[in-house]
């Protein structure tokens, strides 16, 4: 049987080996670990590499729409990061400096900036994340398809809440 959580203890008693579902807030509180515990994962692997979160977070902004074959713009990532422009410009120059992205004026608008991520960016990123990424794997070999299929919904759904939410605390019009 797969072992589960240590922080999940509570054990029916006609299956011993199966925990019982966690409550809301138990849900919560777990994906607010996650969270910080993702948050020292991004912080240690940028750190040994000399890159910030936000530039870790800049990349993940443009693979995202880049595998959409979407035009990734400083304005994008401004909106995206939230950044002003000047922040921006910092990023992108730190990102340029590093080697992680080109900056290209392609299309009929030669006057727009768009941002593309170069073999350099996806190895360093790739040899950053490999642990994460192989650990992650290991721990999802351990449920069976269908667990993993609730557990994307899930995800999805608190993704979508999380964003609903940011909105709603930035206030009317803000979002």
């Amino acid at each position: 049987m797969r072992s589960r959580s240590r922080r999940r203890v509570a054990v029916s008693e006609e299956s011993p080996e199966r925990s019982e579902p966690a409550a809301p807030q138990g849900l919560v509180r777990l994906l607010q670990e996650f969270t910080l515990e993702a948050n020292r994962y991004v912080d240690s692997a940028g750190g040994r590499n000399d890159m910030h979160r936000t530039d870790l977070n800049a990349l993940a902004v443009i693979m995202r729409h880049t595998a959409k074959d979407q035009i990734v713009t400083p304005g994008v990532l401004r909106k995206e990061l939230n950044l002003s422009s000047p922040a921006t410009t910092a990023l992108i120059d730190r990102l340029h400096g590093s080697g992680h992205v080109v900056r290209e004026r392609q299309g009929s608008d030669r006057r727009q900036v768009q941002l593309r991520m170069t073999p350099k960016a996806y190895r360093d990123g790739g040899a950053m994340f490999l642990p994460l990424a192989r650990q992650m794997g290991a721990a999802m070999a351990e449920f069976t398809p269908s667990e993993l299929d609730v557990a994307a919904r899930f995800m999805e759904s608190m993704i979508a809440a999380t964003i609903r939410a940011a909105q709603e605390a930035a206030g009317p019009g803000q979002a």
